[in-house]
């Protein structure tokens, strides 16, 4: 019986009809980074406080500053605490002048941004002191939902085919995407992105399967290397919508309708000729394959086709079959280890890029950057050195940068290249003039 490489070599490995599949995967893949990133420019570090309104009941006539000076404790640095407050108290306001408060407590009803930028993450739902862990919380969500769509969507794809369950995915992927901008509260945001998060692994692993698949051995990893370059080109994208579209809703509005443009996808994605053949579905194969190969402008020869026939079915196994067979088991836990170690470095840096103290949309832009010739030269790298030596000497190489990384030290004055950041201990200054439970008394001698 002939193998369905047979078939690849026939009608080309890597022809116009290969290319017209590359190029579809890769805009689908063009736009899962923001899905995967694009939560970090929803999320910036604003100025705020906690809300003192209470003393507008005693103090109608008090200014802006009046109140936060009476109502706020001050930090080491003079600047007003974020996340504490003086406790309420039912004094008249000229007791409260003359005695000032002393007992602290956690912010109680909410807080106020002062800066009046457009709606965020942060402020619409409060990410702030308490409520900090829940952004890391939700990004960690996300990543559960990656690995969830890789348990459900690999084995999914398998039993009804490639095709219907990326475009499955495809249309989860928008509908949730869109749904995501309009959830009331942060724990629906979270539920939201869990599903996301779940599609985005089936669209990356089926689009492997079809890239693998269709294009022939000597193409597969140029092939897939593609697409992760479109993947980078993405995250190049994403700080420029960002940096653009600073209202959070209208920026994921903006980040996951696009998908709903890819519908055409239902009539041009091909399926997988293998999966067919597997299934026993040979005709359909053969409509497949004969049309790539009219595209390539090669024929497929008529004995050849009909050489074509089911192929075994294969005994249904397990994740415990990659453990049984000594060198299938090494393999395993290598790549299981390398996985780890590359994922936690890769998303680490990816997600954390408003702590690098420079200007967020920027260093995201390098990233995306750095990414695109990085996968570029992989495609050199792996047909002149092969895939273990390769892959060995990046990670050393990786592994080095990082612990370099960790021996710079800080640099002075970085908040200069960040617009949107205050600058550290010169946004105020000020002297005290009495005892510090008498706040009302505060000189200021400085200016923002």
């Amino acid at each position: 019986m002939t193998e369905s490489g047979d078939f690849i070599s026939a009608l080309g490995e890597f022809g116009l009809y290969q290319k017209f599949l590359v190029l579809l995967i890769s805009i689908a893949l063009l736009l899962n980074p923001f899905q995967m990133i694009g939560q970090v420019f929803m999320v910036l570090d604003e100025p705020h406080h906690c809300n003192t309104s209470w003393i507008r009941a005693i103090g109608p006539n008090l200014t802006e500053e009046e109140q936060l000076n009476l109502t706020l404790p001050r930090d080491a640095d003079g600047a007003y605490e974020q996340c504490s407050m003086y406790s309420p108290v039912d004094w008249d306001l000229d007791s409260i002048v003359a005695y000032g408060l002393n007992a602290t407590e956690k912010c109680s009803s909410g807080w106020v941004y002062p800066s009046a930028q457009a709606p965020s993450l942060l402020t619409e739902f409060d990410l702030v002191c308490d409520r900090k862990d829940l952004n890391d919380i939700s990004q960690s969500i996300y990543m559960l939902g990656l690995l969830l769509g890789s348990i459900i969507f690999g084995p999914l794809s398998d039993r009804i085919g490639r095709q219907p369950v990326f475009l499955i995915c495809m249309l989860i992927r928008g509908l949730f995407g869109v749904g995501t901008a309009f959830v009331p509260h942060f724990y629906v945001y979270m539920a939201f992105r869990c599903v996301v998060g779940a599609v985005e692994a089936g669209i990356m692993i089926i689009a492997l399967a079809l890239a693998t698949e269709w294009v022939g051995v000597s193409h597969r990893s140029k092939a897939v290397l593609i697409t992760h370059c479109c993947f980078a080109i993405g995250q190049m994208i994403v700080p420029g919508l960002g940096y653009g579209i600073r209202n959070w809703r209208l920026l994921q509005i903006a980040g996951s309708a696009p998908v709903f443009a890819l519908f055409f996808y239902i009539w041009v994605l091909p399926e997988s000729a293998r999966w067919l053949v597997i299934k026993g579905r040979i005709e359909e194969a053969k409509k497949v394959l004969q049309k790539a190969a009219s595209i390539n402008k090669r024929t497929l020869p008529p004995e050849l086709l009909e050489q074509l026939k089911p192929e075994a079915q294969p005994k249904p196994g397990s994740t415990l079959d990659l453990f049984r067979k000594k060198h299938l088991r090494k393999v395993t836990l290598i790549m299981t280890c390398t996985w780890f170690a590359d994922s936690l470095v890769y998303y680490g840096l990816s997600l954390n890029v408003s702590g690098f103290g420079l200007n967020v949309y920027l260093t995201q832009l390098a990233f995306g950057g750095v990414e695109l010739p990085a996968r570029v030269s992989c495609i050199f790298l792996l047909q002149w050195f092969g895939r273990n030596k390769t892959q060995a000497v990046l990670l050393l190489l990786s592994g080095l940068m990082c612990l370099v990384i960790t021996g710079i030290p800080e640099v002075t004055g970085v908040w200069k290249l960040c617009p949107r950041q205050t600058p550290p201990r010169l946004e105020q200054t000020w002297r005290r003039t009495t005892t510090s439970s008498r706040r009302a008394s505060d000189e200021w001698t400085g200016t923002y």
